[in-house]
């Protein structure tokens, strides 16, 4: 596969798990971390044939809710939401789970964009 091949599968991935909730940015935007990022997590991991994107969309939430990092918990419950791998009872489900596992504050933190995502996805 050429470079220019390669590039385009990997964008072709960070399309297909974040769509429109966040775009690819444009060559002329992107520094090396960037351009690291898409061609090693989303040309190498997430491409991957062992787990589906709604498998992995359900982990990196568990993990973000454990860390509290409320704006990665956002754009992942947007994107879930916007390609159908969650609905807003899966969602909200994963709320009443992960109490129990990341404790009231994080979980507090969480519903809070839960509410906020939802009343904007209906």
């Amino acid at each position: 596969m050429s470079v220019e091949s390669r590039r385009e599968a990997d964008e072709a991935m960070f399309e297909r798990v974040y769509g429109a909730i966040v775009p690819v940015p444009p060559p002329e935007k992107r520094d090396a971390f960037v351009d690291g990022t898409i061609a090693h997590l989303f040309g190498e991991i997430w491409t991957r044939e062992v787990l589906d994107i709604r498998s992995r969309r359900l982990l990196i939430l568990g993990a973000v809710l454990a860390l509290g990092e409320v704006a990665i918990q956002e754009v992942q419950l947007r994107a879930a939401l916007a390609n159908g791998e969650l609905t807003p009872d899966d969602a909200r489900e994963i709320l009443v789970f992960m109490v129990n596992y990341v404790g009231y504050p994080r979980a507090s933190s969480f519903q809070q964009v839960l509410n906020r995502v939802l009343a904007e996805h209906s």
